[in-house]
């Protein structure tokens, strides 16, 4: 126990120090959050803990969160008087461990033989850039990985025991319900268990009374969540499904094939773009996945059980849905990073695999080998750790000096009843607290069916009672910045923004009648 308690704290200093490197590069042009989302999270959170309410404008409801666990969580620090900042940090940092800790238990669920190596896994899974960079996000990602994780131990535990216990079933319900509430994502999850379970030989009565059970369980935490979207907008799931799906519809014209392929390949370590390239180092571990795989298929219908696939499945799928309904690739692929650690897991535990193999026929030769393969993969990863760490920064200073610099100047230069048009609410919510008309559709749910015809939303954001409008970068509205009514007020003239090919945010007012 002494032993194992180690190899978790090894974990938890190496996690820290990658976070450290992170915000410490970060921090030196000041700190913040990489992406406007985030402050959506801190917006609604903040208003919860103010008024007791999930709102994005106070005393307006809305179903426009995808992750009220999350909200809850960020509350909490409001309700304790703590730096917004630093909460989100120890929140993403703790999920960052959390991760690693429930990475090394599902490694020694699965892989037995290999227990004592799980600190590999837990060490290379908080090293992974793409996972250091949605812990110091802000957002929910990685709290949503690590419960992931979680939940497929404690299910791998449960199979290999041979009983399926009710109160296991309990537990696994009750948790896969709170996972759908970090993300709707989790929903392939709790299908998986299902299936998982039902395959345990049992009787017809057993398997009916267990399936109720995990089901049942499920559904407690989420019927509050389900009931109040319903209330405020007609529908049990938010908003922002809806919209997102909408709104990036112009990417569905590719073939399903091609964007499914690009999405798991993004998710594998490769480009965001192309097919040639890396972007994360987990991509080395494509041949030791590849054979964990293949083992996993093997083991699993020998035995005709969902053991080993359970992960692999739920990475695969949750790939499967995004390649059918937001098939995008930006910010890092940062809708796919929940599922990069199985990659990772699978990956190490079939590199292993090789050469514990190649060990038992050792020569010279093979030891160097070995050797040469583990440095090589340690120094690439601690070097895309570093490029990680630049990249994390430069997507904070283009949220601070586009989004918190417009928000900054419309608290300080806008009536406080002002009614705003704009795309990215986050900030502007969080700093200038106006009134907003959401160009995405998050909170203005009337929008969502016009984002896909530039001239009917531009005439209705002229027709509405908006007094300002927003531009965001990549979203110009150039018909009406060009209208001859409309009045230029304020641009960040962000050189970072420009450098990227992006226009830079903009405020114009609005004075069409």
């Amino acid at each position: 126990m002494n032993l194992l308690r180690n190899r978790r704290l090894w974990v938890v200093l190496v996690a820290g120090l990658g976070l450290a490197l992170f915000l410490g590069i970060t921090g030196q042009n000041g700190l913040g959050f990489p992406l406007d989302d985030a402050w959506i999270h801190q917006t609604y959170a903040r208003n919860l803990a103010r008024y007791g309410r999930l709102e994005f404008t106070p005393g307006v409801s809305s179903a426009g969160s995808t992750a009220p666990l999350w909200t809850l969580l960020l509350a909490l620090g409001y309700l304790l008087g703590l730096p917004y900042l630093f909460w989100a940090y120890l929140l993403g940092g703790l999920s960052l461990v959390w991760l690693g800790w429930s990475g090394m238990r599902l490694w020694r669920a699965l892989w037995p033989a290999q227990a004592d190596r799980d600190w590999l896994a837990g060490i290379v899974l908080v090293l992974t850039w793409p996972l250091l960079w949605a812990a110091a996000s802000g957002m929910e990602t990685l709290f949503f990985a690590a419960m992931g994780f979680q939940l497929a131990a404690w299910y791998a535990e449960m199979i290999n025991k041979g009983e399926v216990a009710l109160r296991d079933v309990a537990r696994l319900g009750f948790f896969a319900g709170l996972l759908i509430l970090i993300r709707p994502d989790g929903l392939g999850l709790l299908l998986l268990i299902v299936v998982g379970i039902l395959l345990v030989p049992a009787s017809s009565i057993d398997r009916l009374r267990r399936g109720g059970v995990l089901l049942g369980t499920a559904v407690l935490p989420l019927l509050p969540y389900f009931l109040f979207n319903y209330y405020t907008s007609g529908t049990i799931w938010p908003n922002t499904l809806y919209a997102k799906q909408v709104e990036y519809a112009a990417v569905l014209a590719q073939p399903f094939v091609i964007r499914f392929s690009q999405l798991l390949y993004l998710s594998l370590g490769g480009p965001a773009s192309g097919w040639r390239g890396i972007s994360s180092p987990h991509l080395l571990l494509l041949p030791g996945l590849i054979i964990a795989a293949w083992r996993a298929i093997k083991a699993d219908w020998v035995q005709r059980r969902l053991l080993y696939l359970l992960p692999l499945f739920w990475a695969g799928g949750h790939v499967f849905i995004y390649a059918w309904r937001l098939p995008v690739t930006f910010q890092h692929g940062r809708y796919l990073m929940p599922i990069m650690p199985v990659w990772v897991l699978y990956g190490l535990s079939g590199w292993v695999l090789v050469l514990l193999y190649s060990s038992s026929e050792s020569t010279r030769t093979l030891w160097l080998g070995q050797q040469v393969a583990r440095l090589s993969f340690t120094f690439i990863m601690l070097f895309f750790l570093l490029q990680g760490a630049f990249a994390f920064a430069t997507d904070v200073a283009i949220v601070e000096g586009e989004m918190v610099t417009v928000a900054e100047w419309l608290a300080s230069n806008t009536p406080s009843g002002t009614l705003i048009a704009s795309h990215d609410i986050g900030a502007i919510g969080y700093f200038a607290e106006r009134p907003l008309l959401d160009l995405a559709g998050l909170i203005s749910p009337e929008v969502i069916p016009l984002l896909n015809n530039e001239t009917a939303l531009a005439n209705y954001i002229l027709g509405s009672r908006a007094q300002y409008l927003v531009t965001a970068p990549g979203w110009p509205y150039a018909q009406i910045a060009n209208h001859p009514s409309t009045l230029l007020r304020f641009t960040t003239d962000f050189a970072i923004t420009r450098e990227q090919g992006l226009n830079n945010m903009t405020v114009y007012e609005l004075t069409v009648p």
